[in-house]
């Protein structure tokens, strides 16, 4: 059965094509810096936000239109896995997540739900071996049920802890069976609302034990996906402990984890924390610790998580620079964390959703490509910096100076020449790349 009848497998057409269902500028075979587009962006496709996700928010009923609904909760999440390696399959998108509770339904019991668990990921696993589609990451939600109302690994209660860990269990030996290359660590409620009766201390303790266990149970059943954090700074908590790139990264230090986890960061999160997505991943980067990419965006005119599909070139094309910069990003991705808008309700637009996203994130790619080759940002920074490759600034740099050798050179040097960054002007020749 075909849920998309009337919907062909996407194929790429070119700039000039006005074929709504066809790519504009992801060539998935195209060669850029030495690899084809599809494995510099190793696109994956999320679950929650594609399958579950009905268009409805705080002021509105679902809206969407969906062909997959069942009689029952278990009817429809096995119709969902056909649907979903059907859209897969039309866009060519080679790897997919999931949270638990995207793909089958919670029941009455822990255990029925694992049990509703291990008959969908069966089927999962079906359609896995005859398309040859990989499991990008997979993860536990422990933020929707109640029992997570005061955190999960952070709770207060020992017993809500216990849940927790049988999920992340779970979870991993699902990853295993699925052949999961990484695992993500979303602490929607590890916050906390106020710090009068919060112990800060104790609730990030038990985050790290709960990490270090995942550790030892993936060593145990021999499978070590690459273990993500994916940090943001407040919803639904006020105040999450992953708050930014920088926080999680003290975080996995302080722990010792540093050789164990690295970073999803995504767009949307970066902003509600401040920041663009380009400062986070340069954060990671340079720490040798970016993982893998959430693709959206949010709408600076609202304050929270939007998770719009990405369509800002200027945007992507900075953060692709990033991911060049890194080297890549496997084993990780670039999965669409986005939802298409309560006005996008039919079941078509899920495609056209994907492909602006797909399109958006090549041309990103080829205008991060070109900068590279040109040296774009290089020879900016060289010029910038050009004080310390040689005299002073290059035994600064070879530590061969302390502040009293400093001191004495100041002393005789103390009208330095500023030259202008003329940061009007580098924009202004970054929008030729762009547009």
């Amino acid at each position: 059965m075909s849920y998309f009848p009337n919907i062909k497998k996407i194929e790429f057409e070119g700039v000039n094509s006005k074929n709504p269902f066809a790519f504009r500028h992801y060539n998935p075979e195209e060669i850029i810096l030495g690899k084809s587009m599809k494995e510099q962006l190793r696109f994956a496709i999320a679950y929650w936000h594609t399958m579950t996700q009905d268009g409805s928010d705080p002021f509105g009923n679902p809206v969407n239109l969906r062909p997959w609904l069942g009689e029952t909760e278990m009817s429809t999440a096995r119709n969902r896995v056909e649907a979903f390696f059907e859209i897969l399959e039309k866009l060519g998108a080679d790897y997919f997540c999931f949270h638990d509770v995207d793909i089958a339904p919670e029941g009455n019991s822990l255990a029925e739900f694992f049990n509703n668990l291990d008959e969908i990921t069966d089927l999962i696993k079906e359609k896995m071996d005859q398309t040859g589609i990989k499991l990008l990451w997979n993860t536990a939600n422990m933020f929707s049920n109640p029992r997570y109302n005061n955190g999960a690994a952070s709770t207060n209660n020992a017993e809500v802890f216990a849940m927790a860990a049988a999920q992340v269990k779970k979870g991993l030996d699902i990853s295993k069976k699925l052949g999961g290359q990484n695992y993500v660590f979303w602490g929607g409620r590890e916050g906390y609302e106020s710090l009068l009766n919060t112990d800060m201390k104790l609730e990030q303790d038990n985050i790290a034990r709960l990490f270090k266990m995942a550790i030892v149970y993936g060593e145990k059943i021999n499978h070590k996906p690459q273990f993500l954090i994916e940090p943001k700074p407040k919803e639904p908590s006020k105040h999450q402990y992953d708050f930014d790139a920088a926080t999680a990264l003290q975080f996995i230090q302080k722990y010792d984890l540093i050789d164990d986890f690295k970073l999803n960061l995504e767009a949307n999160h970066a902003t509600l924390a401040g920041h663009t997505f380009e400062h986070e991943i340069e954060v990671a980067r340079i720490n040798n610790a970016l993982g893998s990419l959430d693709a959206n965006q949010g709408d600076v005119l609202l304050g929270w998580d939007t998770d719009e599909f990405p369509t800002n070139v200027y945007d992507v094309t900075l953060a692709m620079y990033g991911v060049v910069e890194n080297g890549g990003i496997a084993p990780g991705g670039i999965n669409f964390d986005a939802k298409v808008r309560r006005s996008s309700f039919e079941a078509e637009d899920l495609f056209l959703a994907h492909i602006a996203g797909m399109d958006t994130f090549a041309r990103g790619l080829k205008n991060a490509a070109k900068l590279k080759s040109d040296g774009f940002f290089e020879k900016l920074k060289a010029k910038r910096y050009a004080s310390y490759q040689a005299g002073i600034g290059a035994s600064i740099l070879a530590d061969k100076e302390d502040l009293k050798s400093l001191t004495e050179y100041a002393l005789n040097h103390d009208h330095p020449t500023l030259e202008s960054s003329h940061i009007e002007y580098v924009k202004n020749l970054l929008n030729d790349y762009i547009h």
